[in-house]
């Protein structure tokens, strides 16, 4: 049986935050240097305000867009009155991918023991969009990139992976 051949996807990053720029935004920067050293390239970036039109704006705007296949959000996840990016993508999904979160917290337990449980880190397809919501640090955005999206973005990753479902 041959290899899959690996096929770069179009991915987009939205940071959520009221106080970061592009100048300090590590989670984002973060984000973006680990897609394109996989080989993914960025179609686009945005740092939106904690609110939920402008989060569920962004977000439908990327889903309406065929340049953009997955859409990577950080921020918003936690629970204080400001933290509002989960339930900007709830309208929006198509099929829940409840399983992500699920790792998610499972992996960060390892690293920052029961207070995991205050993530609501989660992912979805909405449309023909993947789009995964991660914690603000870039303590979260590593693990979720390393642990689990750098290999469930790949074709080649067996025995499934997230693009079989875009392509």
């Amino acid at each position: 049986m041959s290899e899959r051949e690996f096929k770069p996807l179009r991915v987009a990053v939205m940071t959520v935050s009221d106080t970061r720029t592009t100048h300090d935004d590590r989670s984002g920067a973060l984000l973006i240097e680990r897609l394109e050293a996989a080989g993914h390239s960025l179609a686009a970036r945005a740092i939106v305000r904690d609110e939920v039109e402008l989060i569920r704006a962004q977000l439908s705007t990327w889903i309406e867009d065929p340049g953009v296949q997955v859409v990577l959000a950080t921020g918003g996840t936690g629970l204080t009155a400001r933290d509002v990016t989960p339930e900007a993508l709830a309208p929006l999904v198509t099929k829940p991918i409840p399983g992500f979160g699920e790792l998610f917290r499972w992996l960060s337990y390892a690293e920052i023991g029961t207070s995991t449980i205050q993530s609501r880190a989660d992912a979805a397809l909405c449309e023909q969009t993947l789009v995964f919501v991660l914690p603000g640090s870039p303590g979260a955005c590593r693990t979720a990139w390393d642990q689990i999206l750098a290999q469930q973005l790949d074709t080649r990753h067996r025995p499934c992976n997230f693009p079989e479902l875009l392509f």
